[in-house]
Formats: structure tokens, C-alpha cells, sequence
């Protein structure tokens, strides 16, 4: 029997990379986002989420990825290419998309009370835009989930135990 072979361009394998990326957010005591974006195949950014450490509230790991990658073609304008990230981005990322032509957002955990790709709201395919983003969802869902469930768990803990001292 042939062994399995590994597809190195699925969905999947990309989003193992921004699973990655949120671990290193998570280490950081940062909300544990990690993103990755691709063109034809190979990887051209990635970050994680770095509000606290940057003290900058757009330091989304989706918009320090954006300006990798646009750095990394040399245009605004990222046709061509794939953003992976670990939860459903928020409207401030999701507008950011649009506007950079993004071809496609692949996502793994859903946010229904802040989301910007279906959740919420749909900014990624909002009808009146100059552009739409293809949506995939829900890749590597449960451990997209369970990171940010571990992670916020362990914020409120820190906080009870700080009420309490």
C-alpha cells in the first residue's frame, strides 16, 4: 500500500502554519490569532496576534500579515492570494481584505458575536463593496476552538484570582 501523500497546498497544511502562529500569540499572553497568507502555493506572510506587546489595537495578526504581504509583492493589491486564519476575523480585518483584493479567507473557529465573515455580519462579501472575498470555513475547527476556549479560560482565572488577593 502507497503511504498517504501530503498535500502542501490544502487547506489544512496552511492553516497548521497559522496554528502556529497562534501558539506564539498564546505564549505572548496575546488572544492566541495566528494568520498566514499565500500566492501560488508558498507562504509570503505570517503573524500572530500582537496588540498588548505593540500597545496598537489594529496589531491583528490578519493586518500585520496584510502588510507582509504587500510588502513581500510590492503592491496594495493582493490578488492571487489566500488568507488563513485561526478565527473568523473581526469588521476592522474583514474591511482590510476587501480592500487588499484578497481572493479567498480560509478560516478555522467562527466568532457569531463579532464576526466579519458570516458571523455577525458579512463585511468579506458585503454586496455594495468593490470586491468579494471567497469564504472557507470552519478548517481545523475544533483546535482553533479549543485554543481560544483554553486561552480565555485561563484569562478569567488570572482575573478571579486578582479579585480575590
Amino acid at each position: 500500500m502507497d503511504a498517504p501523500i501530503i498535500d502542501l497546498h490544502s487547506d489544512d497544511y496552511f492553516m497548521t502554519e497559522a496554528l502556529r502562529q497562534a501558539r506564539r500569540a498564546y505564549a505572548a499572553e496575546e488572544v492566541p490569532v495566528g494568520t498566514v497568507i499565500v500566492r501560488e502555493g508558498r507562504m509570503i506572510a505570517r503573524a500572530f496576534n500582537q496588540v498588548e506587546l505593540l500597545k496598537d489595537a489594529t496589531a491583528h495578526a490578519e493586518m500585520l500579515a496584510l502588510t507582509q504581504a504587500q510588502a513581500a509583492v510590492g503592491d496594495w493589491r493582493l490578488t492571487g492570494c489566500t488568507l488563513y486564519v485561526t478565527k473568523e476575523p473581526c469588521p476592522m480585518c474583514a474591511g482590510a481584505m476587501v480592500h487588499a483584493r484578497l481572493d479567498r479567507v480560509v478560516f478555522g473557529a467562527g466568532d457569531p458575536k463579532a464576526g466579519a465573515a458570516g458571523g455577525a455580519l458579512n463585511v468579506l462579501q458585503f454586496p455594495s463593496l468593490n470586491h468579494r472575498c471567497e469564504i472557507t470555513s470552519g478548517v481545523r475547527l475544533e483546535e482553533c476552538r479549543e485554543m481560544l476556549r483554553s486561552f480565555f479560560a485561563e484569562q478569567r482565572a488570572k482575573n478571579a484570582q486578582r479579585e480575590e488577593a
